[in-house]
């Protein structure tokens, strides 16, 4: 009898196997950082550019889930599911937000081959539903082939008191807002912790570390002293920065001697029909995202630092670039509560001036005018959801000192995300499996543009390429692009002042020379409509392959498609303290119309929050300060707030809160023990969502940033609370207030 060994051993890289680290900033536009133009000081991404490669043809799909996707799968988005935000998951091929299990993803293929592989920061490729303690946890990063993970599943998060996963598991900030807390700090030393942990474990062995910055999408939250420096420094207004900047790109070579700087839109004012106060306003916005980029910067120092101080910076591949162009969410006005956006809410330079002194500071959830982003853009187009290269021409650099000679050059060939995926594996030495886990792999749409290294006349890797975002639609094949001047809705200043077509058959199919013509400033469609024709017939055959149909442009428009939760939340759910806080998504929503009861048993002087969820930004608190019950629902437009008008005794209590929607009115109205004891009528709706970073409901206290100004955190109950139920009701009722009456005597 024989017995043979059945243990196979995993995939050991060659010796000295480059590590990768990809860097992957927010909202980013195409000339925000120093070797791209910019004078605000970037001097650790400097270094990597002047050490490495600028490629300045380098092109995103114009939104955060769908680039994130092509790069880690070097597939189209639309091909992978992700044709839109993780948000919203539909039911269509190309819009589902689920990467299939064809499309292998680059941490997956480096762990088969011996790799370890490490993910920090910015998610946003789990679709909505699926974010929550049950998972499932498919789509997380350990799912996808990370083997560890720390930061946020959302689009965004606030920098201050962020919503944190740690692997597959909820974890709450190591400090406080006011022990000086912040996002990219705490991501950037978990970073290290983690390279730190996997070289005293595996001594040798090559890692991809993912890091994902919430950087510099909104809100640019960050300390004073680091926007002291640059107050007064934009005083000069949009339009001459934006000129400084083409200037310094040109010299640098960063853009072509001869590049056309495009003009000013009308929908973005000039800086000379500015009141007082707006220059002002305008100019603070800049200065406090200056400052945030710059502390930024000095995250990504530290994470170099460490590289080099440990002898493997040389023998690292750092790729760092932008999902996205800078971001014009803010409206003309910018933005103190970014979540107003989502809700539709016009900003004010009123509510803006009055948060002035503390921009950027934990009582805003800022985002700057859209002039900044515009400039940001410089010398292009638009911006962020437009697939005009203001939306998808971002920064890209490459380092690696012991594979790139030509250190602070220039680069030109058009590439896309999606080409990263085939030349980090090109670099690496490493074929793209054909089958992964039996499943066999789609096609790889991006192409290796690695001969670019060490050959400056590298071509092309590619010769065509589709965009589509939001109905925004554009084809690079060879010189041309053509691109439509379709425009979305749901951006409120958007859909007021900018020029464009609103139909899909009405587009105008504008036509670019792009190997004469760099900042797509001088439309040729006139002088040639067979090269139209065919990049138009081109751009169908494309969109049929990769799955762009149907198209939807707006935000909101999508919801007949959408995939729900598999396990509904219910319309009578009742928590108990013990477990972890529930997220947002395992909860009813609440603008229909609701009734919490919390039953308590409250001390002699009884204080603190019974639940809460979210903050002031967005969110709502039921707790008991100075001896009475109270209530706060925090939209993006304002607090409103009630207290019981009587005081609470010790002993057991039934608490609760219920929200009444009529055509007439809503209203709150606090209960306790089987009275209304408070009421407040209010006008509008409840918001659809609370939080774009998502939140968690917590039970017998509140932690980060308070809902209400009236307690604060870290706030606990100081009673005992049994459980907390949450009913919603199925359909519109004749006489809300009366049902809720009756529903009390009969509880």
């Amino acid at each position: 009898m024989t017995s043979e060994p059945i243990f196979r051993r995993a995939e050991r890289p060659p010796h000295k196997a480059p590590n990768v680290v990809a860097i992957v900033l927010d909202d980013t536009g195409f000339a925000q950082l120093g070797c791209f133009g910019s004078d605000i000081a970037t001097p650790h991404m400097d270094r990597l550019a002047q050490g490495g490669l600028r490629y300045n043809r380098f092109h995103v799909t114009a939104l955060c889930s769908p680039s994130r996707a092509a790069f880690l799968t070097g597939r189209n988005h639309h091909a992978v599911g992700m044709g839109f935000l993780a948000d919203i998951p539909l039911e269509h091929h190309g819009y589902t937000a689920r990467i299939p299990r064809s499309a292998a993803t680059l941490p997956r293929i480096l762990r088969d081959n011996g790799y370890s592989t490490l993910a920090i920061g910015k998610w946003h490729l789990t679709p909505r539903f699926e974010r929550s303690a049950a998972g499932p946890f498919t789509h997380w990063p350990l799912g996808v082939g990370f083997e560890r993970y720390y930061g946020f599943l959302n689009g965004d998060a606030n920098h201050y008191a962020p919503s944190l996963v740690e692997d597959n598991h909820y974890v709450d900030p190591p400090r406080s807002p006011e022990e000086g807390y912040h996002l990219t700090e705490d991501l950037t030393d978990r970073a290290i912790t983690y390279l730190e942990d996997h070289r005293h474990a595996a001594p040798g062995k090559p890692f991809f570390l993912y890091y994902g910055l919430g950087a510099m999408h909104s809100p640019h939250h960050v300390a004073p002293e680091w926007v002291e420096p640059y107050r007064g420094r934009f005083d000069q207004g949009w339009e001459a920065w934006r000129e400084q900047v083409f200037q310094r790109q040109v010299a640098s070579g960063v853009v072509p001697e001869g590049t056309v700087l495009t003009e000013r839109p009308e929908w973005v004012p000039a800086w000379d029909s500015l009141s007082d106060d707006q220059r002002r306003m305008y100019a603070r916005q800049q200065e406090v995202f200056a400052g945030f980029l710059t502390h930024t910067d000095a995250q990504i120092g530290r994470l170099l630092d460490h590289l080099e101080q440990a002898g493997e910076l040389d023998n690292t591949i750092v790729v760092l670039f932008s999902d996205n162009g800078a971001s014009a969410e803010g409206g003309v006005e910018g933005s103190v509560n970014e979540h107003r956006f989502s809700a539709h809410v016009r900003e004010s330079l009123e509510d803006n001036l009055a948060h002035y002194d503390d921009w950027g500071g934990p009582r805003t959830y800022n985002h700057y005018s859209w002039g900044w982003a515009w400039a940001g853009n410089t010398p292009f187009r638009l911006w962020k959801r437009y697939t005009w290269l203001g939306g998808t021409r971002t920064p890209l650099v490459v380092h690696w000192p012991s594979g790139i000679a030509a250190g602070g050059a220039v680069r030109d060939p058009i590439v896309h995300v999606n080409d990263l995926f085939p030349t980090l594996l090109d670099a690496l030495g490493i074929t793209a499996p054909e089958a992964v886990d039996g499943v066999a792999q789609q096609r790889i749409d991006g192409a290796s543009f690695r001969a670019s290294f060490a050959d400056p006349q590298a071509p092309a890797p590619r010769e065509t390429q589709y965009f589509e975002m939001l109905g925004s639609r554009s084809l690079i094949h060879g010189r041309w692009k053509t691109t439509t001047d379709h425009l979305s809705s749901g951006v409120l200043d958007e859909e007021e002042l900018l020029t464009g077509s609103r139909d899909f058959e009405e587009d105008h199919w504008a036509l670019f020379d792009l190997s004469a013509d760099f900042s797509e400033s001088a439309d040729v469609s006139a002088e040639h409509p067979e090269v139209v024709a065919e990049l138009r017939a081109l751009w169908d055959r494309e969109a049929e392959a990769n799955h762009v149909l149907p198209m939807y442009d707006g935000l909101t428009d999508r919801f007949g498609a959408l995939i729900g939760p598999a396990w509904p939340s219910g319309e009578d759910r009742t928590f108990r303290p013990g477990a972890s806080p529930v997220c947002d998504e395992s909860l009813p929503m609440l603008f229909g119309g609701f009734r919490f009861t919390a039953e308590v048993e409250a001390a002699a002087e009884p204080d603190g929050v019974l639940f809460a969820l979210g903050d002031w930004f967005g969110g709502y608190a039921l707790f008991v300060t100075e001896g009475r019950l109270a209530f706060a629902f925090a939209r993006s437009d304002g607090i409103l707030e009630l207290t019981s008008d009587r005081p609470l005794t010790p002993g057991r209590h039934s608490l609760g809160v219920a929200h009444t929607f009529a055509e007439d009115g809503s209203a709150f109205h606090l209960v306790q023990d089987g009275e209304i004891v408070a009421t407040l009528d209010f006008t509008g709706m409840l918001p659809f969502a609370l939080q774009h970073g998502g939140a968690h409901l917590r039970l017998g206290g509140d932690i980060g940033l308070p809902v209400s100004e009236r307690y604060t955190t870290p706030s606990r109950w100081n009673g005992t609370l049994e459980s907390v139920r949450l009913q919603t009701p199925g359909g519109a009722q004749r006489d809300p207030l009366g049902d809720l009456r009756a529903a009390l005597h009969a509880d």
